[in-house]
């Protein structure tokens, strides 16, 4: 069973690698009718809203609603959603099982209910990349706070392909806060549950991101870290402000990894933050046993600082207006970085810091000649794929942070918390 403890990463798949995949692809055509909503045209997702008299079997994955409105469908037409917000990876998409929607047009014809709900009812898959922190967030619990906060508790969660205890056990406290229900097992269910409405599938709107002006009452990130707080009882809503607190140092946290893109010299960060006048603190997201540990551990300082990599997730955590400094490996990976946590961390009213090292900086130095392709040209290593290019570029890189260059993103960093 994998561990149930703050992981740090280590492969996150960001949106940008899944473009390739998707060119290709005929997007199909939303479906609008009083009873029956699909928005099937999204890079993410595919999400099907039902407004009538839902059925839902989840070990034959069918959906069934009844509809008088018979001129609205076509007749006997069924509808397949793999109900998973990696729409734009191929080859993970090959492995979630569709769920099918199906209108009729008579009670008779319908499966008897077993278990009747006067709520909504949401059906998703959890994917296969749970238990990598980024994935946790950005793939599932972010586009359900989306699709179901709206409801204020009175929603079911019908968690389809790969539903684990130990995982729901590790979020649960972020679940109770988006259901006041049971978790159910949609695979594995066999008595049919009958709903007012149901939705298959989860919005989504990009990596750690909620659109307020695309979301159900206009909620943000900004209300996503909110509920977090709410989740894990966390004490700090905002970080220091120097200017009223000048007599208190802002602590600075650097977040380890234990295995690749591990800052190397750490030691000489400290002592240049401490310099500035920062209270320091190196701390490993593995060494907690929980997300509720290391999230009261993160809510307490002003300053986050990383190298990409799901550790960085743990800005959910951070109080507003904080800062978020992401060091960005060599290898031409700042628009990925961007895209996975620089984007969330504004929409959060962080303030956001990306620094991107240099040649003389990374280990890949002692690795290959500096007349290699690794550094000449990184973007002929992406365009043989992602497992060659994070084989190089994530796997096998460690960081030596060069402290003239970096000072003053840390001194930066201090006039952003005035």
């Amino acid at each position: 069973m994998p561990s149930s403890s703050v992981l740090e990463d280590d492969h996150i798949v960001s949106e940008s690698t899944g473009k390739e995949s998707m060119k290709n692809k005929t997007s199909k055509a939303s479906i609008a009718s009083p009873i029956l909503s699909c928005s099937l045209e999204g890079f993410r997702s595919d999400v099907c809203e039902i407004y009538s008299k839902v059925r839902i079997h989840g070990n034959s994955s069918f959906v069934y609603f009844i509809s008088d409105h018979t001129m609205d469908l076509e007749a006997n037409k069924t509808w397949r959603i793999q109900p998973y917000t990696r729409k734009f990876d191929g080859n993970v998409m090959k492995r979630v099982r569709p769920v099918s929607i199906r209108p009729l047009y008579s009670s008779p014809e319908a499966p008897q209910c077993n278990l009747y709900h006067n709520i909504t009812a949401v059906v998703f898959s959890t994917g296969f990349f749970i238990g990598n922190f980024f994935h946790d967030f950005t793939d599932v619990l972010v586009p359900l706070f989306i699709t179901a906060r709206q409801f204020e508790g009175e929603v079911q969660i019908l968690m389809a392909d790969n539903m684990q205890h130990w995982w729901i056990n590790k979020y649960k406290k972020i679940f109770k806060q988006l259901t006041n229900y049971e978790i159910i097992d949609f695979n594995k269910e066999n008595q049919v549950h009958c709903y007012p409405r149901a939705i298959v599938g989860l919005y989504s709107h990009g990596d750690l991101t909620v659109d307020s002006s695309r979301s159900p009452k206009n909620y943000s990130m900004v209300d996503f870290a909110r509920l977090m707080r709410r989740a894990y009882f966390l004490e700090r809503d905002f970080a220091i402000n120097l200017v009223e607190s000048s007599k208190e140092k802002p602590r600075l946290l650097i977040i380890g990894r234990n295995h690749t893109r591990k800052i190397i010299n750490a030691d000489e960060i400290v002592a240049v933050g401490e310099e500035l006048g920062f209270e320091v603190v190196v701390n490993n997201t593995s060494s907690h046993d929980t997300v509720g540990d290391f999230a009261r551990t993160v809510n307490s300082f002003d300053v986050m600082m990383g190298v990409h990599g799901a550790g960085l997730t743990n800005e959910v955590f951070l109080p507003t207006n904080a800062v978020l400094i992401q060091i960005v490996p060599f290898g031409n990976l700042e628009g990925m970085s961007e895209n996975d946590f620089g984007k969330g961390a504004r929409n959060m009213m962080l303030k956001y810091l990306q620094y991107s090292i240099i040649e003389e900086e990374s280990t890949l130095i002692d690795l290959y000649p500096r007349d290699h392709a690794v550094f000449k040209d990184p973007e002929s290593i992406h365009r043989q794929g992602w497992a060659a290019m994070g084989k190089i570029y994530l796997d096998q890189q460690n960081v030596k942070l060069n402290i003239t260059r970096f000072k003053p993103v840390l001194a930066r960093a201090l006039e952003l918390l005035s």
